[in-house]
Protein backbone atom coordinates (compact mmCIF):
# COMPACT_ATOMS: atom_id res chain seq x y z
CA UNK A 1 0.00 0.00 0.00
CA UNK A 2 1.35 3.30 -1.19
CA UNK A 3 -0.62 5.39 1.21
CA UNK A 4 0.71 4.94 5.21
CA UNK A 5 -1.61 8.40 6.34
CA UNK A 6 -4.95 10.36 5.69
CA UNK A 7 -5.28 13.69 6.85
CA UNK A 8 -8.84 15.95 6.73
CA UNK A 9 -9.54 19.81 7.53
CA UNK A 10 -12.35 20.37 10.08
CA UNK A 11 -14.87 22.72 9.10
CA UNK A 12 -16.70 22.00 6.19
CA UNK A 13 -14.88 18.54 5.39
CA UNK A 14 -15.88 16.55 8.52
CA UNK A 15 -18.38 19.35 10.44
CA UNK A 16 -20.27 21.80 9.70
CA UNK A 17 -21.91 24.80 12.01
CA UNK A 18 -25.18 24.17 13.90
CA UNK A 19 -27.52 25.91 12.71
CA UNK A 20 -30.34 25.13 15.24
CA UNK A 21 -27.47 27.01 17.56
CA UNK A 22 -27.29 29.71 15.29
CA UNK A 23 -30.71 29.89 15.28
CA UNK A 24 -30.82 29.85 18.59
CA UNK A 25 -28.30 32.73 19.45
CA UNK A 26 -29.37 34.86 17.03
CA UNK A 27 -33.31 34.93 18.39
CA UNK A 28 -32.19 35.19 21.98
CA UNK A 29 -29.74 38.30 21.06
CA UNK A 30 -32.53 39.93 19.39
CA UNK A 31 -35.14 39.21 22.25
CA UNK A 32 -32.72 41.02 24.61
CA UNK A 33 -31.87 43.90 22.46
CA UNK A 34 -35.18 44.33 21.00
CA UNK A 35 -33.92 44.38 17.48
CA UNK A 36 -32.99 41.65 15.07
CA UNK A 37 -29.79 40.24 15.05
CA UNK A 38 -27.26 39.23 12.94
CA UNK A 39 -23.88 38.38 12.54
CA UNK A 40 -21.95 39.03 9.15
CA UNK A 41 -18.64 38.27 8.70
CA UNK A 42 -17.24 41.30 8.79
CA UNK A 43 -18.79 41.95 12.31
CA UNK A 44 -17.48 39.02 13.32
CA UNK A 45 -13.95 39.99 12.41
CA UNK A 46 -14.09 42.95 14.30
CA UNK A 47 -15.72 41.92 17.65
CA UNK A 48 -12.81 39.17 16.91
CA UNK A 49 -9.85 41.66 16.78
CA UNK A 50 -11.16 43.44 19.95
CA UNK A 51 -11.84 40.69 21.83
CA UNK A 52 -7.82 39.71 21.26
CA UNK A 53 -6.80 42.73 23.20
CA UNK A 54 -4.40 43.51 20.41
CA UNK A 55 -2.49 39.66 21.17
CA UNK A 56 -1.15 38.43 18.42
CA UNK A 57 -1.56 35.13 18.64
CA UNK A 58 -5.16 35.11 20.11
CA UNK A 59 -4.59 32.23 22.39
CA UNK A 60 -1.58 30.32 22.83
CA UNK A 61 -3.69 27.31 24.77
CA UNK A 62 -7.43 26.04 25.85
CA UNK A 63 -7.63 28.61 29.12
CA UNK A 64 -6.77 31.75 26.82
CA UNK A 65 -9.08 30.48 24.07
CA UNK A 66 -11.80 30.37 27.19
CA UNK A 67 -10.87 33.35 28.28
CA UNK A 68 -10.40 35.07 24.52
CA UNK A 69 -14.02 34.06 23.83
CA UNK A 70 -15.70 34.91 27.09
CA UNK A 71 -14.91 38.16 25.88
CA UNK A 72 -16.22 38.12 22.93
CA UNK A 73 -19.08 37.11 23.22
CA UNK A 74 -19.39 40.22 26.12
CA UNK A 75 -18.39 42.39 23.26
CA UNK A 76 -21.09 41.26 20.92
CA UNK A 77 -23.88 41.97 23.93
CA UNK A 78 -22.36 45.21 24.11
CA UNK A 79 -22.37 46.19 20.67
CA UNK A 80 -25.93 45.47 20.98
CA UNK A 81 -26.39 47.67 23.56
CA UNK A 82 -27.35 45.14 26.26
CA UNK A 83 -26.17 45.75 29.73
CA UNK A 84 -29.30 44.63 31.52
CA UNK A 85 -27.79 41.24 33.52
CA UNK A 86 -24.57 41.25 31.04
CA UNK A 87 -22.24 38.71 32.96
CA UNK A 88 -25.33 36.40 33.12
CA UNK A 89 -26.28 36.64 29.47
CA UNK A 90 -22.55 36.76 28.51
CA UNK A 91 -21.83 33.31 30.17
CA UNK A 92 -24.98 31.70 28.61
CA UNK A 93 -23.69 32.70 25.53
CA UNK A 94 -20.34 30.91 25.62
CA UNK A 95 -21.48 28.22 27.40
CA UNK A 96 -24.08 27.01 24.89
CA UNK A 97 -21.82 28.16 21.84
CA UNK A 98 -17.74 27.16 22.55
CA UNK A 99 -17.64 23.72 22.16
CA UNK A 100 -20.70 22.54 23.44
CA UNK A 101 -22.89 21.02 20.22
CA UNK A 102 -22.10 24.08 17.85
CA UNK A 103 -20.74 21.92 14.93
CA UNK A 104 -22.43 18.82 13.63
CA UNK A 105 -20.68 15.86 11.67
CA UNK A 106 -21.57 15.35 8.10
CA UNK A 107 -23.32 12.08 6.93
CA UNK A 108 -20.29 10.83 5.86
CA UNK A 109 -17.92 11.16 8.37
CA UNK A 110 -18.57 7.85 10.40
CA UNK A 111 -18.27 5.40 7.74
CA UNK A 112 -15.06 6.99 6.04
CA UNK A 113 -13.36 7.49 9.58
CA UNK A 114 -14.18 3.95 10.31
CA UNK A 115 -12.55 2.15 7.10
CA UNK A 116 -9.31 4.10 7.16
CA UNK A 117 -9.16 2.95 10.75
CA UNK A 118 -9.27 -0.54 10.24
CA UNK A 119 -7.41 -0.39 7.19
CA UNK A 120 -4.35 1.07 9.39
CA UNK A 121 -4.02 4.10 8.22
CA UNK A 122 -2.24 7.09 9.97
CA UNK A 123 -5.21 9.65 11.04
CA UNK A 124 -4.83 13.11 11.47
CA UNK A 125 -6.47 17.00 11.53
CA UNK A 126 -5.54 20.22 10.41
CA UNK A 127 -7.36 23.11 10.74
CA UNK A 128 -6.81 26.86 10.35
CA UNK A 129 -8.65 27.03 14.04
CA UNK A 130 -7.71 27.29 17.70
CA UNK A 131 -6.13 25.25 20.53
CA UNK A 132 -9.49 23.45 20.71
CA UNK A 133 -9.25 21.49 17.50
CA UNK A 134 -8.94 17.99 19.20
CA UNK A 135 -11.31 18.89 22.54
CA UNK A 136 -14.06 20.07 19.64
CA UNK A 137 -13.46 16.43 18.19
CA UNK A 138 -13.82 15.34 21.36
CA UNK A 139 -16.96 16.28 22.21
CA UNK A 140 -18.37 15.27 18.95
CA UNK A 141 -16.80 11.34 20.00
CA UNK A 142 -13.80 11.22 16.66
CA UNK A 143 -11.11 12.29 18.63
CA UNK A 144 -10.42 8.76 19.22
CA UNK A 145 -9.62 8.32 15.49
CA UNK A 146 -7.24 10.27 14.93
CA UNK A 147 -3.73 10.73 16.77
CA UNK A 148 -2.47 14.26 15.32
CA UNK A 149 -4.35 17.63 15.80
CA UNK A 150 -2.78 20.45 13.85
CA UNK A 151 -4.16 23.88 15.00
CA UNK A 152 -2.89 27.03 12.99
CA UNK A 153 -2.99 28.78 15.90
CA UNK A 154 -0.66 26.10 18.05
CA UNK A 155 1.65 25.84 14.50
CA UNK A 156 2.19 29.46 13.85
CA UNK A 157 1.02 29.41 9.81
CA UNK A 158 -1.86 28.98 7.93
CA UNK A 159 -2.56 26.37 5.43
CA UNK A 160 -0.99 26.20 2.45
CA UNK A 161 1.61 27.05 3.91
CA UNK A 162 4.45 24.47 4.28
CA UNK A 163 4.72 24.90 7.58
CA UNK A 164 1.42 23.82 9.09
CA UNK A 165 1.97 20.66 6.67
CA UNK A 166 4.87 19.77 7.57
CA UNK A 167 4.26 20.10 11.09
CA UNK A 168 1.19 17.14 10.51
CA UNK A 169 3.44 15.29 9.01
CA UNK A 170 6.12 15.42 11.17
CA UNK A 171 3.44 14.00 14.45
CA UNK A 172 2.90 11.23 12.17
CA UNK A 173 5.94 10.46 10.68
CA UNK A 174 5.18 9.97 7.22
CA UNK A 175 5.88 12.18 4.16
CA UNK A 176 2.99 14.07 1.76
CA UNK A 177 3.88 11.19 -0.85
CA UNK A 178 2.53 8.73 1.38
CA UNK A 179 -0.72 11.21 2.59
CA UNK A 180 -3.96 11.78 1.40
CA UNK A 181 -5.57 15.02 2.13
CA UNK A 182 -8.98 16.16 1.96
CA UNK A 183 -10.29 19.91 2.22
CA UNK A 184 -13.64 21.86 0.83
CA UNK A 185 -11.48 25.00 0.41
CA UNK A 186 -10.16 24.72 -3.13
CA UNK A 187 -6.72 27.04 -2.47
CA UNK A 188 -5.91 24.50 0.81
CA UNK A 189 -6.63 21.43 -1.42
CA UNK A 190 -4.81 23.12 -3.87
CA UNK A 191 -1.61 23.60 -1.72
CA UNK A 192 -1.69 20.54 -0.33
CA UNK A 193 -1.11 18.89 -3.50
CA UNK A 194 1.56 21.18 -4.86
CA UNK A 195 3.37 20.00 -1.23
CA UNK A 196 2.89 16.43 -2.51
CA UNK A 197 -0.22 15.42 -0.89
CA UNK A 198 -2.75 13.12 -2.83
CA UNK A 199 -5.35 15.58 -2.09
CA UNK A 200 -8.98 15.93 -3.23
CA UNK A 201 -11.05 18.75 -3.12
CA UNK A 202 -14.33 18.02 -1.10
CA UNK A 203 -17.53 19.97 -2.47
CA UNK A 204 -20.76 18.39 -1.66
CA UNK A 205 -22.97 20.59 -3.58
CA UNK A 206 -21.41 19.75 -7.06
CA UNK A 207 -22.83 16.30 -8.52
CA UNK A 208 -20.30 17.04 -11.39
CA UNK A 209 -17.03 15.04 -11.27
CA UNK A 210 -13.77 17.51 -11.29
CA UNK A 211 -10.08 16.28 -11.66
CA UNK A 212 -9.47 16.11 -7.64
CA UNK A 213 -12.60 16.42 -6.18
CA UNK A 214 -15.41 14.43 -4.54
CA UNK A 215 -18.92 14.87 -3.55
CA UNK A 216 -18.68 12.63 -0.62
CA UNK A 217 -15.96 11.59 1.53
CA UNK A 218 -16.46 8.15 0.97
CA UNK A 219 -15.42 8.55 -2.56
CA UNK A 220 -11.71 8.39 -0.91
CA UNK A 221 -12.38 5.31 0.26
CA UNK A 222 -13.17 4.05 -3.65
CA UNK A 223 -9.84 5.93 -4.58
CA UNK A 224 -8.18 3.62 -1.72
CA UNK A 225 -9.44 0.70 -2.83
CA UNK A 226 -9.05 1.22 -6.35
CA UNK A 227 -5.98 3.27 -6.37
CA UNK A 228 -2.82 0.99 -7.97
Amino acid sequence: MKFKAIFFDRDGTLTYNNPAKIKWRDELISLWSGHKFNLPYEKMMRLFERASLGMRPWYRNLDDERDFFKRYYRLMLLEENITDKLDKRSELLFSELWCNNDRVLFDDVIDTLDYFKQKGYKMGVISDTSPSLEYSLQKLSIAKYFTSFTASSLVGASKPSPIIFNAALTAQGVSAKQSIYVDDYKPEADGARDFGFTSFLIDRSSKNFKEWSVSTLKQLINFAENFK
